[in-house]
Parts: C-alpha cells; structure tokens; sequence
C-alpha cells in the first residue's frame, strides 16, 4: 500500500515553505518534524506531526503514524515487536489503547522520547518490508517481544505466525540457540506451538486444556454415524466425543449465529457432545470449567492446575495485574528522567 498525503501540492507548499522558516522537517505524506503544531495535525510523538485523516480507517492511520516516525528514526531502522506483529497481520493480545510504537535501530543512536521505544539491532537478520514500512525478521519480532510479553500472550503471536507461514523454522532454530535475552520463554513457547489455532481465543482455549492435562486436537472434521460432513470442532479432546470450542463475538453476528445453530442442531443428533467456551469462561470463571472437564473425564480435582492456570492469566495482559506491570516498564522507557528537576 502506498501512502499518499492528503494535503493538496498547493497545501504541501506551503507547509514546506513554513516549515523552512521554522526549522521543520517535511516528511514526503506530509508528516512534520518540529516544535510548532500547524492546524489540521494530530501530534504522533513529541515534536512530530501529521496530517489529520479521520476519514480513513484504523489500519490506514496506524500505517500513517508510523510513516510519520521514519522521520525522528535513524537510518536502518525497523519496526519490531508488537508493532511489526500488527503490520504483518498477526494475532495479538489484548493490548491497552496507548502502547508504544517499537523500533529496532543500528549504531549508538536509539531516540528516546514518549511513545516510542527503540532497541538495538546487534546481529545481522534480513529485514522485510511491509506497506511500504521496514520491519524486523519475524524470528526476532518474536524474541523481542517475549522480553515482555507473558507465555499466554506470546502464545498467540507464534500460532498466528506459524499458521500465515511467516516463520522460517531454521531461523528460528538460531534465535533459539543464541541465549539472548527472552530465549527460554519463547522457547517454551514455541515448542507448545499449534499452526492450525485460527484465532486468539482458540489459542487461549487449547493453552487451557493444556494446564489442565487434557490432550486435545485441533481443528477435526466431525461427521455423523453416517459419515455425513457436519464441520470442523476447534478442540476434539482425545480419546472422547468431547467437542470443545471457543464461542468469541463473531459467532453472535447474524449469519454466523444462523449458520451455528444448523451446526449444533446436527451435532446433537450424533454422538458428539459439544461445549463452548468464552474468554469470560476462561478467564474468570476457571474453576467452574476445571470441576466440568474433571467430571466429563471422570477424574479428580487438582487445585494445582487451576493455580498454574491463574499464573499464566495474572502474567498476561488478560489482567490488570499483567497490564500494569508491563505498562509500566514501557513507560519508563518512554519517559527520560529529567534529572534537572530533581537538584534542590
């Protein structure tokens, strides 16, 4: 995609002859590096500006934003992290609203300023480029963000890699064997791995099942006595009829509703039993799935595997605990201390 300014010439013109007066840059979308905030601009970070485009949509101001942050970076520069993730398409966590935008740089240079956290490039990875936007190789995307994501979260990121076929596994092989910082979660992580979880919540739902000691298989086509077709179950758990599955917001759309519904129906005349789980379910309501799966399997308790699970979920940012405490760091690394307003 390329990003066209919706400044016409006449305007640009005038904003670069401003600009010059003021000592601003111009970037070529019309973006501004500078002190003074001309009117019709949303500020991005400190000093940087671009045009307003409330026309357009979510996807295509986050591409502006960050084509407007070429500007206070470095050459050389890519965009990694979760910011690289949400460019290439990937599943994320549930992020709060003000997250950072995430660069890698080269050499010394590694801008602070709010908003944006830069870390540097030490090794030789082979960037990409998307909509026209530089990022990090998808194996180091991942490392850098397992530094501060927790196991569930990160979990969603690799499934959703490995199921667009962003990953190469030699790469990763690499990463994985360097011990740099965040090698043992993503590790654990990646050898948990499913590349046919198709959402967020699936992932979510089948990491569940794990906790619980409950093997499972992803994505099974389900057929009646008759051998008739009635669909795909996002979680068969092995060795029983027992279909699990994620029931997110989608399935409450219309057409989608209509189309479940005929596919329940047809699973209630089969064998199969099937249960649906929401992200409420998972997340605040463990205890109740815990004590039905035990009694669906016919086994007992174990308060060790719902702690283990609550671990994961408190780590994560499915809790304001998790949230907090990664906000938190972001924020430190977005705010310099201003040391001259500590001197008494």
């Amino acid at each position: 995609m390329r990003l066209l300014s919706t400044a016409s010439p006449v305007e640009l013109d005038l904003q670069t002859s401003y600009a010059n007066s003021v000592r601003m840059e111009v970037g070529p979308d019309g973006a501004i590096r500078g002190e003074v905030r001309i009117a019709g601009h949303q500020r991005v970070s400190h000093g940087l500006y671009r045009p307003e485009t409330p026309e357009l949509g979510t996807r295509a101001n986050f591409l502006r934003d960050l084509s407007a942050l070429l500007l206070v970076l470095p050459e050389g520069a890519v965009f990694t992290h979760v910011t690289a993730a949400r460019l290439l398409g990937w599943q994320l966590p549930a992020l709060p609203r003000d997250v950072p935008h995430f660069a890698a740089v080269r050499g010394e240079r590694r801008p602070r300023r709010p908003a944006v956290i830069c870390s540097r490039l030490t090794r030789e990875s082979a960037a990409g480029v998307v909509d026209g936007l530089p990022i990090d190789h998808p194996s180091e995307i991942l490392l850098r963000a397992a530094r501060d994501l927790g196991d569930l979260d990160l979990a969603l990121m690799v499934d959703s890699a490995v199921r667009l076929g962003h990953i190469d596994e030699a790469a990763m092989h690499d990463v994985l064997a360097s011990r740099r910082p965040g090698t043992k979660r993503l590790r654990w992580v990646w050898e948990g791995r499913d590349p046919l979880a198709e959402s967020a919540g699936e992932t979510l739902l089948r990491k569940f099942h794990d906790v619980m000691d409950v093997a499972t298989e992803s994505q099974v086509d389900v057929h009646d006595e008759h051998g008739r077709f009635i669909g795909r179950a996002d979680l068969l758990v092995v060795g029983t009829l027992n279909v699990h599955e994620y029931d997110g917001a989608v399935h409450r759309e219309a057409a989608t509703h209509k189309r479940d519904l005929r596919r329940e129906r047809a699973l209630a005349s089969s064998s199969y039993v099937r249960r649906g789980y929401t992200l409420d379910d998972l997340l605040n309501h463990a205890a109740i799935l815990m004590h039905e799966i035990d009694r669906a399997l016919g086994r007992p308790h174990q308060a060790e595997r719902l702690r283990k699970w609550r671990a994961l979920v408190d780590d994560s940012f499915y809790s304001d605990v998790g949230s907090a405490r990664v906000m938190n760091r972001w924020y430190r690394s977005t705010n310099p201390v201003d040391w001259a307003r500590t001197a008494g």
